[in-house]
């Protein structure tokens, strides 16, 4: 019987699902994990916007990097002229998708689980979900984005090309935009562009080999899409944590060499 037959029977029977596993235990951990993050950033970047650069070492907390805080009134945070790119990356993802439609909509929950949406149910055919498809734009901005963040994490590392040391704050951003490049690299829209769209590699001219080799790199981090896109959206938020308990003066921006 397919899923589609159970869900039906269930719903004819009143019941939501013969499962007997805990499957409302892992949307529950989507739905947590998300709205800590979702809160965490919206406080940071819209209402505590004190310590988002430790000035001493010219280093800005992802949330606000590139700077804009010159060329903005007081009043407007420069995180909203950015995290509208990476945010829209995230929240048209494929992996993303499935996460918060069954934590947040319980369309459907789990697999062999009834739906809660009833008939209103209409997938990504309607307003305002339809927009899911601007997904692969939103991968060329978060590319700018992650670009803006690997200058901060070497800049950082090497001030004016020069090495002074490695400390806490250099490995945090470091960690992070390693993590997020693997998020954003083992994305769909990227592999099918770079080569996900070919029936077949040798039947192309160019460089078919190369191709090949890169699309299947692609392919294995896309193997662990939802592992990069859970601990690559926390690193983000630990980064700036972490830059700004060392800009507050809350911890020492510890010196491991």
């Amino acid at each position: 019987m397919t899923s589609a037959n159970i869900e039906s029977k269930h719903q004819h029977s009143g019941e939501l699902t013969h499962r007997k596993d805990l499957w409302w235990l892992e949307p529950t951990l989507v739905a947590t994990g998300f709205t800590i993050f979702i809160v965490y950033a919206t406080w940071r970047a819209l209402f505590d916007v004190q310590f988002y650069e430790i000035p001493a070492l010219h280093i800005l907390s992802p949330f606000y990097s590139p700077n804009f805080r010159a060329y903005l009134p007081n009043w407007i945070s420069p995180a909203a002229l950015i995290l509208w790119m990476p945010a829209g990356f995230r929240a048209t993802c494929y992996y993303y998708r499935k996460a918060y439609y069954r934590a947040y909509f319980l369309d459907p929950p789990a697999c062999s689980v009834g739906h809660f949406g009833g008939k209103s149910y209409c997938g990504e055919t309607s307003f305002p979900f339809i927009l899911q498809n601007a997904h692969r734009y939103f991968f060329y901005l978060a590319v700018l984005v992650l670009a803006v963040l690997w200058y901060d994490a070497l800049d950082a590392l090497l001030p004016n090309w020069q090495f002074m040391g490695f400390n806490l704050v250099n490995a945090i951003m470091l960690l992070n935009v390693v993590l997020l490049s693997g998020y954003t690299f083992g994305c769909h829209a990227w592999r099918h562009l770079v080569g996900g769209k070919l029936d077949c590699f040798s039947c192309v001219g160019g460089a078919p080999k190369t191709q090949y080799k890169a699309w299947k790199f692609v392919s294995k981090l896309n193997e662990h899409h939802m592992a990069w896109a859970w601990f690559s959206l926390f690193s983000v938020g630990f980064t700036d944590f972490i830059i700004r308990e060392v800009a507050s003066g809350a911890i020492p921006n510890i010196r491991f060499f």
